[in-house]
């Protein structure tokens, strides 16, 4: 519940910060007309995001022979969680060990592992692992982010508006120029900061909730913190923030080591901190 209402607030913030930076730079209509652009490129995202995911990837649909203890566990858990249809499975050829979900509902759900997982978490933590994904698809988290998504792209339009203005001397004819460039600094350097933060922290919160589900689901957060703490002790590739694996951190159930800056707006939270949150009664 806890998570939920921080998801909330949270969002609300990042609707808040829309419409002020929206409002200091091209007014409410200005705003609006970033969200509506924004909204359009993340719906695409939406409606074929596991296909592109799955594409980029180059994941292969799981063979019902090969891995059929696989599609047992994702087939007990997915009734258990009462869901419209089992999510389709895939295996993602990458020897380091993670999972993710994807698809806009449950119908069009999919749950991709990687070999590395397969071959490093027992079959009990595998379910912890599967439990959080569907964790994922049960709270239309696909959905929620998509928006998030938009709002921080409108946002980020908005703030590159700001710029290019500074730029060409926007806001300096009037004689408080002074608060002018103020203001056009704080939304090109302040406002997609904010944003920014404020959708990790949301990833953050759906995170927390994900492992809460796959704890319920399997009646114990056993399998889950033990499978994180076997990822957490895993080699991890370092990955530059302008790969597309960066891009899509936010997806596996255990982030890609970031280089640089990247570290500072973690999708997920600590490892400490989700074993705590697991513990919880």
């Amino acid at each position: 519940m806890l998570n939920s209402i921080k998801t909330g607030v949270l969002f609300v913030a990042m609707s808040v910060l829309l419409v002020v930076v929206g409002g200091a730079v091209g007014g409410e209509q200005g705003a609006v007309l970033m969200f509506v652009i924004s909204l359009a490129m993340n719906l695409f995202n939406y409606f074929f995001c596991d296909t592109m995911v799955i594409k980029a990837y180059r994941a292969r649909r799981a063979d019902p022979a090969q891995y059929g203890w696989l599609y047992r566990i994702l087939e007990d858990l997915s009734n258990r969680a009462q869901l419209a249809k089992i999510p389709d499975l895939y295996i993602v050829p990458m020897q380091e060990p993670n999972a993710f979900a994807t698809g806009r509902n449950e119908k069009k759900a999919v749950v991709a592992v990687t070999e590395g997982l397969l071959e490093t978490l027992t079959q009990d933590e595998i379910a912890g692992v599967i439990g959080h994904e569907l964790g994922h698809i049960k709270h239309r988290d696909i959905l929620l982010q998509t928006f998030v998504a938009s709002i921080a792209s409108a946002i980020m339009m908005i703030a590159r508006i700001a710029q290019w203005s500074a730029i060409f001397g926007g806001g300096r004819s009037n004689r408080d120029g002074g608060g002018n460039v103020i203001s056009l600094l704080a939304t090109i350097i302040l406002a997609p900061l904010a944003a920014t933060l404020i959708q990790a922290g949301i990833s953050r919160s759906r995170e927390y909730m994900a492992d809460t589900y796959s704890k319920e689901l399997l009646g114990t957060p056993e399998p889950l913190i033990n499978g994180l703490y076997r990822l957490h002790n895993q080699p991890r590739r370092a990955v530059s923030g302008s790969e597309f694996a960066s891009a899509t951190a936010h997806m596996w159930i255990y982030p890609p080591k970031l280089s640089g800056l990247a570290n500072l707006f973690s999708t997920h939270p600590s490892l400490e901190d989700r074993v705590r949150n697991l513990e919880k009664n």
